[in-house]
């Protein structure tokens, strides 16, 4: 049976090599529903990984709470929390066949040969191992050894699966399979699971929900869409892909002026008063760019031809430099270094950040308001 993780009010210090307490997880409150895959993310260092092994046992928090379903897990040994992890290093065994790696954990319970022969075979079906059950780790490439760690997990059929940034081996074009896998995987067995990476593209594609974490603590939690499209501060809206942040002026109940324009804003949060200075954030693919007219004038410095789209640096007066991704450049032409072009921002696309909105830092207790998701 799946289970609902429930992370109350963790904390994590670590002594360094000099003797100073360093945070490495700050009063993290976090629940991940059962059968639900929800995804750590953030930069090297923001505290990702030392949550996840704090869940799976090998951390212990200095204070704060753990639960599976209604059981307090503080104090309950790795090997009894019912968790299976996979990890960045395959960790197959070289010596053993593929069949006898995914064999290994069941064989520990001393499991009749009957069940362990048909758990191993309908897990490796599953996992698209079913031919590759008598070979040797050395004759398999990286994602298939990446899969022979997976299947060794779920068949185990674990309560709740771990993933420590399991695909940062693998090339570009593996690692974009892999992850399409594992979700599939995930969604099939419907296992509580929980996924670190600092690959926001990663997050993006396989999560029911992504934790945004800096420096120790949650910065937001939400769906793909609710964090890409309403970042709740400037480090989510700059880390989650790219974004162009501008400071701008609230100039009425749905509209700022930016620059001497004034735009419209439909899906702006309440509660800002005319004339308070903001942030707006406007994401590169939501600027629609031409050559004859638009809202803002601008000169390229610099293009870039990416096959399915074109990104453009332009130079704004007043503004500064925007990103700007135009699609389908082999339709509409590239523009080039040092041409005027005119831009106009979608208007269901901005979104409007408060200037006091802003990442947290160790020693200071966040309020609850800057851990949710702005209105929309």
């Amino acid at each position: 049976m799946t289970e609902t993780i429930r992370i109350v009010g963790l904390n994590k210090v670590f002594a360094s090599p000099e003797g100073r307490e360093v945070v490495a997880v700050s009063d993290v409150s976090v629940e991940v529903g059962a059968g639900k895959l929800v995804t750590l993310l953030g930069p090297s260092g923001c505290g990702k990984t030392t949550l996840l092994r704090m869940i799976a046992g090998f951390e212990e928090p200095n204070s704060g709470d753990i639960y599976f379903g209604e059981r307090r897990m503080n104090e309950v040994a790795p090997n009894r929390r019912d968790t299976a992890m996979v990890f960045q290093s395959y960790a197959v065994f070289p010596h053993l066949d593929v069949f006898e790696n995914v064999a290994f954990g069941l064989r520990l319970r001393h499991l009749p040969a009957a069940e362990i022969n048909e758990r191993v075979g309908n897990v490796l079906e599953m996992t698209g191992l079913g031919d590759y059950g008598q070979r040797s780790p050395n004759q398999l490439s990286g994602g298939q050894q990446q899969r022979v760690a997976l299947a060794r997990c779920i068949v185990m059929e674990p309560q709740v699966l771990l993933f420590d940034e399991p695909l940062s081996n693998l090339d570009a074009k593996l690692r974009e399979q892999m992850r399409v896998e594992i979700r599939e995987l995930q969604q099939r067995v419907g296992i509580t699971s929980i996924y670190v990476t600092h690959d926001q593209i990663e997050a993006m594609s396989i999560s029911d929900e992504i934790v945004v974490m800096n420096t120790g603590v949650v910065e937001q939690v939400g769906t793909p869409n609710a964090i890409y499209a309403r970042p709740a501060n400037r480090f989510v809206a700059d880390f989650i892909g790219k974004a162009n942040l501008v400071e701008a002026r609230v100039s009425g109940k749905q509209e700022i002026e930016v620059a001497g324009a004034r735009l419209q804003v439909p899906d702006m949060a309440a509660g800002f008063e005319v004339g308070e200075r903001v942030t707006l954030v406007v994401r590169p693919e939501a600027v629609a760019l031409s050559g004859r007219e638009g809202v803002f004038a601008g000169t390229v410095k610099r293009v870039m031809f990416l096959g399915n789209l074109a990104e453009y640096l332009v130079e704004i007066a007043g503004i500064g430099e925007w990103l700007v991704d135009s699609p389908n450049p082999a339709e509409t032409g590239l523009h080039q270094p040092g041409e005027t072009v005119h831009l106009t921002p979608s208007a269901h696309s901005l979104h409007v950040l408060r200037l006091d909105i802003e990442p947290h830092e160790h020693g200071t207790k966040p309020a609850s308001s800057r851990l949710r998701q702005m209105p929309h």
